[in-house]
């Protein structure tokens, strides 16, 4: 009798398409994820400190510091990450570089892996619990980068068009689900 089975185009269209199907589903969800990590290490800027490279060996008399760059690093904006889909722990903090130009720094950040997660900036405050979990995206948001990596220390450049004041929170989002893994409501220093 099992012989008979496979022998039916039936039964051959129907197992390719539990294949197709599981590969899908595989595709979508990445289990996979839930048991891997990928580490990051970045060297962070130190705050207060000129970054190497960014003073010229030669400044002329008539040239004075404009006030709205600041001389060295300086925090702008910190927060302490909260759980939502996934538990999430580390911080975020927004720094205005020597030259000017602005960078998200996430340090220690332990978080689950998952499939196509994104580094955004937010206007919408950060609710803990379920409610949370999908708030981000109704309000004013810009999407910074692919998340380096699920645990460890890292970077992002915001984009000279972002003005670091109009936003308020940082999350992890997964946009394939359209839901926050982890955020911080970023406090001004």
């Amino acid at each position: 009798m099992r012989a008979s089975i496979f022998r039916s185009p039936v039964a051959w269209a129907g197992l390719a398409a539990v294949v197709v199907v599981a590969v899908l589903a595989a595709y979508w969800f990445q289990p996979w994820k839930l048991f891997t990590d990928t580490y990051v290490d970045e060297a962070l800027p130190p705050a207060g400190a000129t970054p190497a490279g960014t003073t010229p060996m030669f400044t002329p008399p008539s040239t004075t510091a404009s006030a709205a760059t600041p001389a060295v690093n300086e925090i702008l904006a910190v927060g302490e990450f909260v759980t939502h889909e996934h538990e999430t722990t580390g911080s975020a903090e927004i720094v205005r570089l020597a030259n000017g130009r602005h960078q998200l720094v996430v340090k220690d950040l332990k978080t689950s892996n998952g499939p196509d997660l994104r580094v955004w900036l937010t206007d919408q405050p950060v609710t803990r619990g379920t409610a949370g979990w999908r708030v981000f995206d109704d309000g004013e948001w810009v999407e910074l980068a692919k998340l380096k990596g699920n645990k460890g220390n890292q970077v992002y450049d915001l984009p000279a068009s972002v003005d670091p004041r109009d936003f308020r929170s940082v999350f992890i989002w997964c946009k394939r689900f359209a839901v926050s893994f982890g955020a911080a409501d970023l406090t001004s220093t």
